[in-house]
């Protein structure tokens, strides 16, 4: 009963954390300052930044559409947008061609204006085996300005850093001032020589458009509340994984091999329908962009119709096989109101897993925003009281004991009468009682705390 209680304090602590959303509103244009590199053209340019409006925001640098001196930067005018109510920016996609990797993408044709971290993870091909003719979802990140610091700047320039710049030096190209460029990108080092920053930017008129009412950025407090909130959750994952899931004498079944071949061999799958590839890729137009509703860090979610159900579809790469198989061996085993129901699957090609489509997306995007009203806090200790139960089944309700080590916000999905489901279990751990001494769990213990509590350092430091 007190690990019971302990749990649910935890969830609710957890659900307290409320914070502005990162973004809730677009502010339809952004600038992106493209470095021309040796052998680009205009053409090439306007093609993989989709627009065709560069002449009218260079109209001193680009004198003519077929010359580019190579070195020199250009404003290239996109949309802005909240994606997913996670972020600002644009996701531009790129057709991939022969020999291309994430560095080449990233770094070169897109000129720094994304990393390769972001391509790995909005895309869910492995780094070394991109298939020619995909498409590659491409983020570039914008601002809309912020009204704490001033009102005169409504239209911003993503700009990534380079060696040898300084805030000086870009303070003076721009002709702004030191401090301007330094508030509206708080701690940013500009001599870094790498990562990207704010700058006001001028429209074809040569003005600075001022903000708009509907597109202020947020306050000082907000950021500061969501930096506190995120901290505070990392150090609250951090204890719940030391102290939380320690009560059992438990000991670690050996790991299973990471071949795709052979996946399903042990599992019982005969509950779960086996789909072909044929069927997932129509209800989901060939896994098309309009159709993907999230991305997780083992593949990306697309929404479909399968057999007149509703469905979600997380497609992976066979690199994940281990993942994958954890997955699958939760979910044929368990079944609960409070754990999301698995349909079935799919080995073709790569590797697919078929859930029950939860309506209302998951709870981070509850707390944080994405243009929905706040929870009203019965609704709020409905979802701990949904995941502690969920959670309890799987420690104390099953033949094995599972622990789904991943629990975080974004991992609990909210129906359409605001029931939670715990889900995502590709990094669940099957359980077994044991006999060890008490010396050996406790160092087992320390060393499980000591680990966690590196990582949150790590993950502070960055």
């Amino acid at each position: 009963m007190r690990f019971r209680h302990g749990l649910v304090f935890l969830v609710l602590l957890s659900l307290c954390f409320t914070v502005k959303s990162q973004c809730i509103r677009s502010c339809d244009l952004a600038l992106a300052s493209y470095f021309v590199w040796p052998g680009s053209n205009l053409s090439f340019i306007a093609r993989v930044m989709e627009t065709s409006g560069i002449d009218s925001y260079n109209k001193d640098v680009v004198p003519n559409r077929d010359s580019l001196l190579a070195g020199t930067r250009i404003n290239i005018p996109f949309s802005c947008e909240c994606v997913n109510g996670n972020f600002l920016g644009y996701m531009f996609e790129y057709d991939v061609n022969s020999g291309d990797t994430y560095h080449t993408v990233a770094e070169t044709y897109f000129s720094n204006l994304t990393t390769v971290e972001a391509m790995e993870w909005f895309n869910s091909y492995s780094p070394t085996k991109i298939p020619d003719s995909h498409e590659l979802n491409v983020s570039v990140n914008c601002s809309c300005g912020n009204s704490a610091v001033s009102e005169d700047y409504g239209l911003f320039i993503t700009y990534p850093l380079r060696p040898g710049e300084t805030l000086t030096s870009i303070a003076q190209n721009v002709q702004l001032d030191e401090t301007l460029l330094q508030r509206y990108n708080p701690g940013v080092n500009f001599s870094q020589g790498s990562g990207f920053v704010h700058i006001p930017g001028k429209d074809p008129n040569g003005s600075y458009p001022p903000l708009k009412s509907s597109s202020k950025g947020l306050a000082g407090g907000a950021i500061a509340g969501i930096i506190v909130a995120a901290i505070a959750g990392v150090l609250l994952l951090a204890v719940g994984a030391c102290f939380g899931f320690h009560r059992k004498n438990w000991r670690y079944k050996p790991e299973e091999s990471n071949g795709a071949a052979g996946v399903l061999t042990g599992i019982n799958v005969h509950k779960s329908v086996e789909y072909s590839y044929e069927e997932l890729a129509r209800a989901t137009d060939n896994f098309s962009l309009a159709n993907k509703i999230g991305q997780g860090g083992f593949g990306a979610v697309y929404y479909a119709e399968l057999r007149g159900e509703k469905a979600a579809i997380k497609k992976m790469d066979t690199q994940a096989a281990k993942e994958f198989l954890a997955e699958l061996r939760v979910l044929t085993r368990v079944h609960h109101s409070n754990l999301v129901r698995l349909i079935g699957y799919c080995v073709e090609g790569s590797l697919f897993l078929v859930y029950e489509y939860i309506e209302n997306g998951n709870l981070s995007q509850h707390l944080r925003g994405s243009g929905r009203d706040p929870l009203p806090w019965s609704k709020r200790v409905q979802i701990a009281l949904d995941s502690a139960r969920g959670l309890e089944y799987l420690h104390e309700h099953t033949d094995a004991v599972y622990i789904h080590r991943d629990i975080k916000s974004a991992n609990i999905l909210i129906d359409k009468n605001f029931h939670a489901k715990v889900a995502d279990f590709g990094l669940a751990k099957l359980i077994e009682v044991g006999s060890k001494s008490l010396p050996t769990r406790l160092r087992e213990h320390l060393d499980t705390c000591r680990q966690n509590m590196l990582d949150v350092a790590e993950f502070l430091r960055k």
